[in-house]
């Protein structure tokens, strides 16, 4: 069930984020209304995964599975440009998860 919060913080956290573009700066009410909505289910569920996953673990997992697929809706969805370096910076985020999580738990 920890894994399912997170899950589900991670899904809340990419929509918030992608909904902060659309807001324009918080003048759009309905993007600025799922901004905040999306923001704070993510910190609840986030809160929740905490009590059975390592802070280390989870948020590595949070952060680095919300920044890699934001960039590729970026990339995708949003006219982005998209480049080697961008590539490989988003391939040594995914690396760096999985080094955490193949660290083990001390929990």
């Amino acid at each position: 069930m920890p894994y399912l919060f997170l899950a589900i913080a991670i899904s809340s956290e990419i929509c918030a984020t992608v909904s902060l573009k659309f807001s324009e700066g918080f003048t759009r009410l309905l993007p600025s209304l799922v901004v905040i909505a999306g923001y704070g289910l993510s910190f609840v569920f986030l809160a929740q995964a905490l009590k059975h996953i390592p802070v280390s673990t989870a948020y590595a997992i949070w952060s680095g599975i919300g920044t890699a697929v934001v960039a590729a809706i970026g990339f995708s969805f949003l006219g982005e440009s998209i480049n080697s370096w961008k590539l490989c910076g988003i391939a040594l985020i995914i690396a760096g998860v999985i080094a955490l999580n193949l660290g083990g738990s001390s929990h």
